[in-house]
């Protein structure tokens, strides 16, 4: 990773002479109060790096007459210069090459000179950077409008089967009705057959006692006709056998009832109502449960969506562990970006510029005033551990601060504080001066 050793200034904006050398890894404060010239230092090392796009509109110092210098070194070797009426680029390598804008652009990524341009973004959008950067943009938006078409379904489907649910519940049962639909010819069928046979039945009963008549009227023939007794006995024997024929074919007879078919038939309309009441139940029960089926189908569907999504993400080159996109929109250790510390706001924010260009090893970050020092000295030992090059300005002249720039000058910390200490003593010895001329002039020694 290509990182800055040595920066010198001259003549930008509101700075007149400013040199840094920044830490290798870790966080170098710039400091100072506000107007000073702080912003201007990561203004020109912008210009110096990202090219004209980064020029400011008023580039040269208004109090000055000599155009704008800047120097920089970088790890590699390379010498970075723009000076000169029209500040023309000159890059330098260790073997005195020279290059321009395209060598730099090579490791100098835009967003590593601009981080808050990222930071600014809404979450969706840092979500699209870091997935053009793995990879898996593409997959996982077509992963995801799967999972957003199999949702829909699903939730519809399982409305319905709500619906038919309830609606079965609802139903009435007849236990006491049969299982299908009667049909009214049949039981009239059915009742013809039994009249038919009880029919047969009074035939035989009616011809036996026909028979039985003869055989009266024969007795009778026989007591007043003696003379034609033998031609009657002889009859009589005929008939007795057909008597006795006649008899064996009714001994058994039963007449069989059709009162139930009659009542059937009577009661049909009311039977068949229960009988398509309980269909109709059956029917919304099945219908429930097919589409309770549709809807277990398309869970296991999505969860296997899901899970590939999961490991679409697990398993790609990501800038930072734990960090994740979720519905969309960037996350980290589960958070999303408005529920996250500043110290990792600025960490994902350099670890995914860092990823997009990884030669780059170094990050811009103005005003850093926003942060406390806990989640200053966090952010410096995550830098620090990624061997990551951050230069950042902070509206302080505190010991955090790696130089202070006063009146568009550099000034060491501990000298720009002992300066303070001294002018504070100072101004406390005349604070005491004139009290001691005023009690003089009072007359009062």
């Amino acid at each position: 990773m290509i990182k800055i050793n040595q920066l010198e200034i001259e003549n930008v904006k509101r700075i007149k002479a400013v040199k840094v050398e920044p830490s290798s890894s870790g966080l170098t404060i710039i400091g100072g109060k506000n107007n000073q010239g702080k912003t201007s230092v990561l203004d020109s090392i912008a210009w110096a790096l990202g090219g004209n796009q980064y020029r400011p509109s008023a580039a040269q110092r208004e109090e000055s007459v000599i155009p704008p210098h800047l120097h920089i070194v970088l790890s590699n070797g390379l010498v970075v210069e723009r000076k000169g009426k029209n500040s023309d680029l000159k890059v330098t390598d260790p073997n005195g090459n020279k290059g321009g804008q395209q060598l730099l652009n090579e490791f100098v990524e835009q967003l590593a000179l601009d981080l808050p341009k990222f930071m600014s973004m809404n979450s969706r959008e840092k979500a699209e950077v870091l997935l053009q950067i793995i990879g898996v943009k593409e997959q996982l938006n077509l992963l995801e409008r799967q999972e957003t078409e199999i949702y829909n379904r699903r939730h519809a489907v399982g409305q319905i089967a709500d619906q038919k649910a309830k609606f079965a519940k609802e139903m009435t049962t007849y236990l006491d009705a049969p299982k299908d639909l009667i049909s009214p010819s049949e039981l009239i069928c059915q009742q013809q057959e039994i009249l038919a046979r009880n029919g047969e039945n009074e035939r035989k009963r009616q011809n036996l006692a026909r028979l039985q008549q003869q055989e009266a009227e024969a007795s009778d023939l026989v007591i007043r006709l003696e003379t034609q007794l033998l031609e009657a006995k002889e009859r009589l024997n005929g008939i007795k056998a057909d008597v006795a024929t006649a008899q064996k074919s009714a001994e058994n007879l039963q007449d069989e009832s059709t009162a139930e078919l009659e009542e059937n038939i009577r009661n049909i309309e009311e039977i068949n109502r229960k009988v398509r009441a309980n269909l109709d139940k059956n029917k919304a029960e099945d219908d429930a449960n097919e589409y309770r089926q549709q809807y277990d189908t398309l869970t296991s569907q999505l969860n296997s969506v899901r899970t590939n999504k999961a490991d679409l993400l697990t398993n790609a080159n990501l800038p930072l562990p734990e960090l994740s996109v979720q519905d969309g929109e960037l996350t980290y250790k589960g958070h999303k970006w408005d529920s996250m510390s500043g110290s990792d706001q600025l960490k994902v924010s350099t670890a995914i510029v860092r990823k997009l260009n990884p030669k780059c090893g170094f990050v811009l970050l103005d005003k850093l005033e926003q942060m406390d020092m806990n989640t200053l000295g966090e952010f410096g030992a995550w830098l620090e551990t990624e061997g990551l090059q951050a230069i950042a300005t902070r509206v302080s002249t505190g010991g955090e601060c790696s130089i202070i720039v006063e009146d568009g000058y550099s000034v060491n910390t501990t000298q720009y504080q002992a300066d303070m200490l001294q002018m504070e003593q100072e101004a406390m010895r005349q604070d005491e001066n004139e009290s001691l001329n005023k009690t003089w002039k009072a007359g009062e020694f």
